[in-house]
């Protein structure tokens, strides 16, 4: 089963902290996204294996697109 991570607000890819194939638990950091001058980290909603990763850094991302997969 694929688990997508969904942008939770529109900004900037700023960093990305996993890469694919990638073992990672629920709660961890797997990118940061700059919107208004500020970083909002992005957290794993479960545990898993990162499959594919949709954005690099720098993107322009909004509210709700897939970020990564997990599988």
């Amino acid at each position: 089963m694929t688990e997508d991570v969904l942008a939770p607000l529109s900004g900037n890819v700023w960093k990305i902290t996993v890469e694919v194939g990638e073992t990672i638990e629920e709660d961890d950091e797997v990118l940061i996204i700059e919107a208004l001058k500020m970083e909002t980290p992005i957290y794993a909603p479960c545990d898993g294996k990162v499959k594919e990763i949709h954005v690099k850094e720098g993107d322009t991302v909004e509210e709700d697109q897939p970020l990564l997969s997990i599988e």
